[in-house]
């Protein structure tokens, strides 16, 4: 029961920082993205990926201790999130986060697709625990340009 408790718990987080992100600069969707100067785009990525996705939660490795181990930011890690056993999805969880940082795992231009639509490179949307963001493009660009910083 206690599991059950927290994954709910995680996955309202999730949820809820998927839904900001979706939400933030909504107002701005229709400036071009060139209109941003590399610097502020790089900030604002680091921004929505340290403060509002949250992404090195599930993309970083932890140390023994259950910490997040920050000399190896947004480098995949082994999810320690994990289904109630009893749910539908506990036999299509990922056991892998990739990693994020520096090389992506896709083109820019799929990434960006991914934050923006929610779908992948084979058409479909990512598994649970992954959020479908709904990212303007512009978000989506700056996170984009963040990751390639690292």
């Amino acid at each position: 029961m206690r599991q059950f408790v927290v994954t709910i718990i995680i996955f309202t987080v999730i949820f809820v920082a998927a839904f900001s992100v979706s939400l933030s600069g909504r107002e701005n969707q229709n400036t071009s993205h060139s209109a941003v100067a590399p610097s502020n785009r790089v900030a604002r990525g680091k921004y929505i990926v340290e403060g509002m996705a949250r992404c090195a939660q599930c993309h970083t490795p932890r140390n023994s201790d259950g910490t997040l181990d920050v000399s190896h930011p947004l480098e995949g890690a082994a999810l320690w999130l994990m289904p109630a056993s009893n749910t539908s999805n506990a036999t299509d969880w990922p056991l892998v986060a990739p990693r994020i940082a520096g090389t992506l795992p896709a083109s820019d231009q799929d990434m960006v697709r991914l934050l923006t639509t929610g779908i992948w490179t084979d058409g479909k949307p990512l598994r649970a625990p992954m959020p479908q963001f709904r990212m303007t493009t512009e978000d989506a660009e700056a996170v984009v340009a963040f990751l390639h910083s690292l």
